[in-house]
């Protein structure tokens, strides 16, 4: 948080002024698992009343998309303006009013690539929550290689027939519509013959098949496209071209990864290890852990500093779309470190795998989860590649 000379910024004294007074209590701390946050969409449920109420407030304030323009749903908050509601938030615990791949995912490539018709339409739709998204990138074929795709799009006149699987569409079977990569050319350079569509999830010939994790649970699905009808205005950005898009989205899909992240809920490292071990005078009970936990923490700053930095150097036109990749990379590192100080810490309580409310009944699943943290949306080894291609400058055979 910056120092403000004088006492608050006035923003920042209106914004936490009235996050104290209309945040629920209930909304305020842990997350504790994906049921308990709002995704809106057409089958979408509150998971409680006070969860409706902070979707409701914060959508009458403009805050489900705080910085969006609002001609499309958005509050029309600057970016300084933004970073201060979300550091208020964190101050207070806040826990998202709408959990949405709309709004982390499809509606910044959205902003930047769709037709005004489409934004509009789609943008308006995931603030009110209309529309759960699901992402439609890997295939069983084509992990790393995103640009080996081969799920076909072929015009037909009026509309495109497309044909296909995807793998490891998160939450597919719960979803509305999926923001899909399809080949729509097959001739010359692989990444030039990609298009970027929009389906709807309840054409007929899409079908979704679960994908269990060693966790014992997942969110994964395949996902099958048999003839299914896509109407030609669902084509997002120019034909063929694709593959901008797809490298634009994935660079928030890094960062939204990468922030310890939005995919597995932050947890208190801290909280979770003291009330596990004890402390004396202030001071965590085993020495090693408290040296490792004090760097796990000093990394973390360090962290939340550099992403900082990278904001106000993108404020200057010095932006670096490969600095996600490093996000990506550091921050799902980050994630797996944390998990193995908790489990540490906790011992034997921490192995539990059963659903019960006991309160370290979570942490092996969540264990177990960080490690595909490291996979999902590129590999770590697929990040250190493009760190050292594009940031390092150094030469990659």
């Amino acid at each position: 948080m910056e120092n403000e000379i004088g006492g608050l910024n006035p923003f920042r004294k209106e914004t936490r002024t009235w996050l104290e007074e209309n945040c629920p209590l209930t909304m305020r701390g842990q997350i504790k698992d994906v049921n308990d946050l709002y995704w809106g969409g057409r089958q979408g449920a509150f998971p409680s009343d006070d969860h409706k109420v902070w979707f409701e407030r914060m959508h009458a304030k403009g805050w489900i998309a705080p910085h969006w323009d609002k001609k499309y749903g958005g509050g029309g908050l600057s970016d300084r303006e933004h970073k201060i509601l979300m550091e208020e938030m964190a101050r207070l615990r806040c826990k998202p009013p709408l959990f949405s791949f709309g709004l982390a995912m499809l509606g910044p490539a959205l902003l930047k690539f769709a037709s005004e018709t489409q934004k509009e339409h789609y943008l308006n739709d995931i603030v009110n929550a209309k529309i759960r998204w699901c992402q439609g990138y890997s295939e069983p074929n084509a992990g790393s290689d995103l640009a080996g795709l081969q799920m076909k799009a072929e015009d037909k006149g009026d509309h495109y027939l497309v044909n296909g699987s995807k793998i490891w569409t998160s939450f597919g079977d719960l979803a509305d519509w999926i923001f899909c990569l399809v080949r729509t050319n097959s001739e010359g350079k692989k990444q030039d013959g990609i298009s970027f569509m929009l389906i709807d999830m309840q054409s007929e010939g899409t079908a979704t098949r679960p994908i269990r994790l060693i966790s014992g649970k997942s969110p994964f699905t395949e996902t099958f496209f048999n003839d299914v009808k896509v109407p030609k205005e669902n084509l997002v950005g120019e034909l063929n071209k694709g593959w901008t898009i797809a490298k634009y989205l994935l660079t928030h899909e890094r960062q939204m990864i990468g922030g310890i992240g939005e995919t597995d809920e932050k947890l208190n490292v801290l909280e979770i290890v003291n009330d596990a071990i004890g402390s004396v005078n202030g001071k965590l009970n085993d020495t090693i852990l408290r040296t490792a936990l004090a760097r796990h923490e000093m990394n973390r700053e360090i962290f939340a500093l550099t992403i900082d930095r990278a904001i106000d150097e993108a404020k200057a036109g010095n932006d670096s779309g490969a600095l996600s990749s490093l996000f990506k990379y550091y921050g799902t590192e980050l994630n797996v470190e944390a998990m193995e100080l908790i489990m540490s810490a906790s011992g034997s309580d921490a192995l539990m795998m059963d659903d019960s409310a006991d309160k370290h009944a979570f942490l092996a699943r969540r264990f177990l989860r960080s490690k595909g943290n490291t996979i999902e949306g590129g590999t770590s080894e697929v990040q250190l590649n493009i760190i050292s291609k594009n940031i390092l400058g150094l030469p990659i055979k």
